[in-house]
């Protein structure tokens, strides 16, 4: 018994030097950063401030000058407009379907990638990732050449008098296809952290497979699939290459709220423009903070797993 405990002290020893070690080389580390001179630090600090200004917060405080520029009754007689409101109402239907298709598909695709394996399991990440690699005009002609008049599938829809392309289902199908990446890549790395011990305790005390689901692996990555439905939901409304190519701009139908900015845009009505762009830079800004609280509620969740 003594010789075991002797051993394993011995064994444990380098393990704990390594560690010690580990930290020495990180405190060194930090204080190599702080001991940058000065002048270099407000530099570095200066031209950060200074590029963010310059590409972030000066064309939001042009879109919202731009916006009230005429006044307040201007502004809200520009949202007041049909074709604005219809825009408005498009892209929330829009973004409605598109969210809830990649929340479920999300899951799905996460959970089997992070719980199970399987044959074609690296194709699949390689699937998901495929939109950010495409370019959105790209994606938006692939279902012309599907569904279009001379399209693959555009005789069959015509006969049996079905409406993608230049119609809400067509603006949904590409929107999902270019956001469909968010939620599966937010849930991904967060439940193969998490690993599949809880999931193995709950299936050997009796519970189903949906029971585990619901009541072991989503209360655990809650924090994530919020993550993912948010950025989901700010791409699909900001939405505007794939959405272009299979829109058909018909106004008060088929424009969505970027496609209604740039056409406004183009005919000089610059008010009603700005004070659409204005709603997406609301989003945008709301957007920043719901991410910056759902990050910190995230990192909350892994320094608790740590523990």
């Amino acid at each position: 018994m003594t010789m075991q405990i002797a051993d394993s002290v011995s064994l444990s020893a380098p393990d704990a030097k390594a560690r010690a070690k580990a930290r020495a080389h990180a405190a060194a580390a930090q204080d190599n950063l702080r001991t940058e001179p000065r002048a270099v630090r407000i530099t570095i600090i200066a031209l950060a401030m200074i590029f963010l200004s310059v590409f972030v917060v000066l064309p939001l405080v042009v879109v919202f000058a731009q916006a009230f520029s005429k006044g307040i009754l201007a502004y809200l007689s520009a949202l007041a407009e049909p074709e604005a409101l219809a825009a408005i109402k498009l892209t929330l239907i829009v973004a409605a379907i598109s969210v809830g298709l990649n929340l479920v598909f999300g899951l799905v695709a996460a959970w089997a990638i992070a719980k199970f394996d399987f044959a074609g399991k690296t194709f699949l990440i390689t699937l998901i990732d495929l939109p950010f690699s495409v370019s959105p005009v790209i994606s938006g002609l692939v279902f012309v050449l599907l569904f279009g008049a001379q399209g693959y599938f555009g005789s069959w829809l015509r006969d049996h008098d079905i409406q993608i392309l230049f119609a809400v289902p067509g603006i949904a199908l590409a929107t999902t296809f270019v956001t469909f990446p968010f939620v599966a890549r937010a849930l991904i790395p967060l439940m193969q952290e998490q690993g599949t011990q809880e999931e193995e305790a709950a299936v050997s005390l009796g519970a189903s497979g949906l029971q585990t689901f619901f009541r072991v692996t989503l209360p655990n990555i809650k924090w994530g699939v919020l993550y993912g439905v948010l950025l989901c939901n700010a791409r699909a409304m900001g939405e505007f290459g794939a959405v272009s190519v299979v829109s058909g701009h018909i106004r008060g139908e088929t424009n969505t709220m970027p496609l209604l900015v740039e056409i406004l845009y183009n005919e000089y009505q610059f008010v009603a423009a700005f004070a659409i762009a204005s709603l997406l830079a609301m989003l945008a800004l709301i957007t920043l903070i719901a991410k910056t609280v759902l990050e910190r509620h995230l990192d909350e969740g892994h320094d608790a797993s740590d523990h």
